[in-house]
C-alpha cells in the first residue's frame, strides 16, 4: 500500500465534540418553516454537506423546495448557529489532539476540512485553542471551493497546497457517509468513518469506508496495521 503523506479530517463530530449543535440548529431553522422535518432526516441528508446545500437537499426531499426559500432559512440558520456557538462549551474529542500531534511529528500533513464556512470553522478552532502549524497544517472549508461534499474539491485543494499528486497517499476521515463519499470521489488511499458524530454504523457502512472506528483517537492502530 502507498504510504500516507496527508490526512484530511472532518471537524465537527470527527475531531471536535460540539454535541451535534449544528444539526440541531439546522433542524430548528428548517422547523420554523415546516413541521415535516425531523432531526433524523437532517442528520441523514445534511451531515457533512455545505449547510446551504444541506437545506436545499432537505427541502427537495420534502418536496417543499418550490414553496420555501432555502436562502432565507440559511441566513437565519447562520445567525442561530453563531449564537449557539457563543454559548456552547466545545472541546476536542478525547484522544484526538494527541493523534494530530503524533501525525505531524511523523511528517504526515494534517488538514482539517469542513462543510462550514471559514468564519465558523475558525471560531471553533479558537474555542479549543488549536493553532496552525502546531495542531494542523491547513484548514480547507466549503467556501474555499465551488463544489462542496461529496465532490472531492476540498481534498484536491489540500493536495494542491502540499504538492501531493497521488490521492492514494491521502487518508480521509469523517463522521458521515458524505465524508466517505468525498474521499472515495477523490480516490483516497484510505477512508475512515468514525462513530463519534452525526451518523450511525449502518449509514457509514453504506458508503463502503475501509475502516469504522469508535473515535479518531483509535487511528494510530489503523496506521500501524497498514
Amino acid at each position: 500500500m502507498t504510504a500516507i503523506k496527508m490526512v484530511v479530517f472532518d471537524m465537527a463530530g470527527t475531531t471536535i465534540n460540539e454535541k451535534n449543535v449544528v444539526y440541531k440548529t439546522l433542524f430548528k431553522a428548517i422547523g420554523n418553516y415546516t413541521s415535516a422535518v425531523s432531526l433524523n432526516l437532517v442528520l441523514k441528508l445534511g451531515a457533512g454537506k455545505e449547510k446551504h446545500q444541506a437545506i436545499k437537499d432537505i427541502l427537495k426531499f420534502l418536496e417543499l423546495d418550490q414553496e420555501i426559500n432555502s436562502e432565507t432559512i440559511f441566513n437565519e440558520f447562520k445567525i442561530m448557529l453563531d449564537k449557539a456557538y457563543r454559548e456552547l462549551d466545545v472541546a476536542p474529542i478525547k484522544g484526538v489532539e494527541e493523534v494530530l500531534l503524533k501525525l505531524r511529528k511523523n511528517n504526515i500533513k494534517v488538514v482539517l476540512n469542513t462543510g462550514y464556512n471559514k468564519l465558523v470553522a475558525n471560531k471553533l478552532l479558537t474555542k479549543i485553542n488549536w493553532k496552525l502549524d502546531m495542531h494542523y497544517d491547513a484548514l480547507v472549508t466549503a467556501d474555499d471551493v465551488i463544489d462542496g461534499r461529496p465532490n472531492p474539491d476540498m481534498i484536491f485543494k489540500a493536495m494542491e497546497i502540499f504538492n501531493i499528486n497521488d490521492a492514494k497517499q491521502v487518508l480521509k476521515a469523517g463522521d458521515s457517509a458524505v465524508d466517505i463519499q468525498e474521499g472515495k470521489n477523490a480516490n483516497c488511499g484510505i477512508t475512515v468513518g468514525v462513530l463519534s458524530g452525526a451518523q450511525t454504523k449502518d449509514q457509514l457502512e453504506s458508503a463502503h469506508c475501509d475502516f469504522i472506528l469508535e473515535s479518531l483517537a483509535d487511528l494510530n492502530q489503523v496506521l500501524k496495521n497498514i
